[in-house]
């Protein structure tokens, strides 16, 4: 374990939607506490790709903080994603998130990014939102597959000496390259936190290393998240590998099947077919899901016998 005071177990959480769009801020409020509320559960992500954040307002990102911070714990950690195009604006997101009860912050790449960023362009957004604030501040290792998006060996080793880095959200999505980024970043900054962030991939980093996790299944399925750490850190392989044959197919059907743009519909559609959410609304345009997409979740939620 790193010692960072970001380590352990967060559910990436979405944020639930009216039929016009808009957002429930009643189911909102009773999906934050519900999740937050299991063992183990460190905190949560907010304002991350599993709550919509490129297709949010910066009012309504702030307004999501608020929310969240009124409806959990004090000691429940919640960490705001920062994503924008325009270093301004995500350094007004920044000050936005501190005001509203954000513990720390996450930055995300803008998507322009995949098209192959300048390192110094990279290094520049980070700064502003940096200098923005005050909290701790999160990295984002975008997946292998992202193009620019994802940084390369020389970049992260920069990122990771920015002041007040306290973590990486690891999501190569990739062992290889997963493992490799940790190295370097253990290698040149101990105390950064790096957490393992490729859901079907959880059982294979929890045994490379890995500070805890952020991912949104843990939204579905907290308790067994937390237990596949806990088994992991125990040595217990077997009821490691029991714990990943429930998450590998509900992450290959969330994150594994095309379009990856619909990850958050299939979030939101589990939590729905579970009776968590009272609808599987995403903010266009993103969705619909098809029905018959729809049914053979709701099928392998009955097969892994998981229930409200």
């Amino acid at each position: 374990m790193s010692g960072s005071p970001i380590e352990g177990i967060y559910a990436a959480t979405v944020v639930p939607m009216q039929e016009d769009y808009a957002i429930d801020e009643a189911a909102l409020c009773q999906h934050v506490a519900s999740v937050a509320s299991v063992t183990g559960i460190r905190g949560l992500l907010i304002n991350g790709h599993a709550g919509e954040n490129f297709l949010t307002s910066a009012r309504e990102k702030e307004r999501v903080i608020e929310l969240c911070r009124a409806s959990v714990a004090d000691d429940c950690l919640l960490v705001a994603g920062i994503n924008a195009e325009n270093s301004l604006d995500a350094a007004a997101q920044a000050e936005d998130a501190a005001r509203a009860g954000a513990d720390a912050l996450l930055i995300f790449p803008p998507n322009s990014w995949a098209l192959g960023p300048h390192p110094d362009t990279v290094l520049r957004h980070h700064r502003f939102v940096i200098e923005a604030c005050e909290l701790p501040i999160m990295l984002y290792q975008a997946p292998v597959g992202a193009g620019g998006m994802a940084y390369q060996a020389d970049l992260l080793s920069q990122l990771v000496q920015l002041p007040r880095v306290v973590g990486i959200k690891e999501g190569s999505w990739e062992v290889a390259a997963y493992e490799a980024n940790r190295r370097l970043v253990k290698r040149i900054a101990p105390q950064v936190a790096v957490m393992a962030s490729g859901d079907e991939h959880l059982l294979t980093s929890f045994i490379l290393g890995s500070d805890g996790s952020q991912v949104s299944l843990a939204v579905i399925i907290p308790d067994v998240i937390v237990a596949l750490e806990a088994a992991v850190k125990k040595g217990d392989i077997a009821t490691a590998t029991r714990l990943h044959n429930i998450i590998y197919p509900l992450a290959k059907a969330i994150y594994g099947t095309p379009p990856g743009s619909f990850a958050t519909a299939r979030l939101k559609a589990c939590l729905h077919l579970l009776g968590r959410i009272p609808r599987a609304v995403t903010r266009p345009p993103i969705g619909p899901l098809p029905t018959v997409e729809i049914e053979q979740l709701d099928s392998l939620l009955k097969q892994l016998e998981l229930s409200a």
